[in-house]
């Protein structure tokens, strides 16, 4: 039998491919999300769950080995627009929602010899980028509660945070409408494309491993080389 892994916001774009490399690998994999989407092809254990409810997710497992938090935004605006409201909601679902969560199965990850949480973050805290204020300021806060969280919970659980560009998922479609869209979105990148889910899963995968023991704390870009080369 697998370890127990959880991933909240697990049925479509990155989540999804998280579960269903996960599950390749001899996992049990439980899923928490809105909504089932292509879960049931893939057999993966799937429960109704939305993080800005009072839901609470019921596990039915002694211990928890790892955790994926893949929900968030991409609210994408002149700063002149935005509203606060808009902070709260990007800052809700991307920082709020993890806590919730965090909190709620911390006890179950103490039980484990050894786990692992992955966030996610963006290549914008790094970068800074125009109309990018609200999802980087909350996701800015993720890495730092992913440090805060690595220090705190070692030396039994690991904390680690991915930071990618932008990958063609179902939250990213309007901005990658068009091959004229995704043609232009691809060459701001030095590696000349936009990313895949399996880009992501197979980092996440990796970090929720115990080949990944010693790491811990990290802000690991996967950005199609955006955050660290410019391109002459």
């Amino acid at each position: 039998m697998g370890k127990n892994i959880l991933i909240v916001g697990g049925s479509s774009g990155i989540g999804l491919e998280i579960a269903k490399k996960l599950k390749a690998k001899g996992e049990h994999v439980i899923t928490a999300s809105r909504h089932e989407g292509e879960l049931s092809a893939y057999g993966i254990n799937h429960q109704q769950y939305d993080v800005l409810t009072d839901d609470k997710i019921e596990l039915n497992v002694d211990q928890l080995s790892g955790m994926v938090y893949c929900p968030g935004s991409i609210n994408l605006r002149p700063f002149n627009r935005l509203k606060r409201e808009d902070f709260l909601q990007d800052f809700e679902i991307n920082v709020l929602g993890a806590i919730k969560v965090v909190q709620e199965v911390l006890p179950l990850f103490k039980k484990s010899d050894t786990a692992s949480l992955v966030f996610f973050s963006t290549v914008a805290v790094n970068q800074g980028m125009a109309y990018h204020a609200s999802v980087a300021a909350s996701k800015g806060a993720i890495e730092g509660l992913t440090r805060s969280l690595a220090a705190e919970l070692a030396p039994k659980i690991r904390v680690n945070c991915i930071a990618p560009s932008i990958v063609k998922t179902p939250l990213a479609q309007r901005l990658l409408a068009t091959p004229e869209k995704e043609e232009a979105s691809a060459k701001r990148h030095p590696l000349q494309s936009v990313g895949e889910p399996e880009d992501l899963g197979a980092l996440a995968a990796f970090l929720l491993s115990q080949e990944a023991r010693w790491v811990t704390g990290q802000i690991l870009g996967v950005d199609g080389g955006m955050s660290s080369i410019k391109m002459m």
